[in-house]
């Protein structure tokens, strides 16, 4: 077992601000949720590591990930996402990395888009567990280090199966290119897209995304909790939920990692509109330059058992 659970928690200082979904990605709210002043106490039993992927293998594992293609688009996202090695592929020398790691990359790639009504000039990747992995209540996490670029909005997050947003959405980590921080939220019915369940971490002083870093989520029947470096930053209680709609996170959910370039997001913290839609030219040059991506050491879930 290498999951780490956390014992009843006491929230960390937090810094409220963007985060959110839709069936495949964030948009960009203010906060109004606050943490219960008394958690709720954690469930007993002994942690156990139900899935792994250290990503040491000589490339993607797919009989524990999925590759989403081109025909997905959501949120006004710049990319297409493509199954190929140029967006998706494993690192054997990262550096503060044993072993590989997974590593999702935007390519500036005009006319490969097959989708005549978003005509992309990026490609990326993004993979999910769906179909393969999936579970109700437990404990996710990921190292994963960041490029900084304005409008890159790469995300780690769990989304049940069914229609959107009644599934339930658990957005563990999204990054829009503000290197200071990051972001969690929750969707579901009566808080979607626009979430008003949310909230962003913001690093120390001399720390931001472009170092190592594990994202967690822990959950259960009666709150969610995000952590960031063994840090609990925002707890959501089930009654905080219910003051919005329906509590949808007593279901299984799956695991996604992606890569995305611009979109509603990003947008609505850089107001950005050109050259493209929450993308500035600075991070597009880097994309072209082949400085932009995410780098996922491992992903690991473990349940009490």
């Amino acid at each position: 077992m290498r999951g780490r659970w956390l014992a009843p928690v006491a929230l960390a200082s937090l810094s409220l601000g963007g985060c959110g979904g839709g069936s495949g990605n964030a948009s960009g709210p203010v906060s109004t949720a606050t943490p219960a002043p008394t958690p709720t106490p954690s469930p007993t039993g002994t942690p156990t590591e139900v899935f792994a992927d250290e990503f040491n293998a000589a490339e993607l594992d797919r009989s524990k990930w999925n590759v989403v293609g081109m025909d997905f688009w959501v949120n006004s996202e710049q990319q297409a996402y493509l199954d190929t090695t140029d967006t998706i592929f494993i690192r054997s020398d990262a550096e503060g990395a044993e072993g590989g790691v997974l590593v999702l990359k935007p390519i500036y790639r005009p006319g490969v888009d097959t989708r005549s009504d978003r005509n992309a000039d990026f490609i990326s990747g993004r993979i999910d567990s769906s179909d393969k992995f999936d579970f109700e209540h437990g404990r996710a996490e990921a190292r994963i280090r960041m490029s900084d670029a304005q409008g890159f909005w790469p995300a780690f997050w769990l989304l049940g199966y069914g229609a959107w947003p009644d599934s339930g959405e658990i957005d563990i980590m999204e990054y829009v290119g503000e290197k200071e921080w990051v972001s969690s939220a929750l969707h579901g019915p009566g808080y979607s897209g626009n979430t008003p369940i949310n909230a962003r971490y913001t690093f120390p002083a001399g720390q931001d995304v472009t170092a190592w870093h594990t994202y967690a989520v822990e959950w259960d029947s009666n709150r969610i909790v995000f952590e960031v470096d063994g840090n609990a930053y925002y707890t959501v209680t089930k009654a905080d939920v219910e003051r919005y709609g329906a509590w949808r996170f007593d279901n299984r959910k799956y695991l996604i990692l992606n890569a995305a370039l611009g979109g509603t997001y990003p947008n609505g913290v850089n107001a950005v509109t050109t050259p493209y839609f929450g993308l500035p030219q600075a991070s597009v040059d880097r994309i072209k330059a082949g400085e932009v991506e995410i780098e996922i050491d491992w992903v690991r879930v473990t349940q009490l058992r």
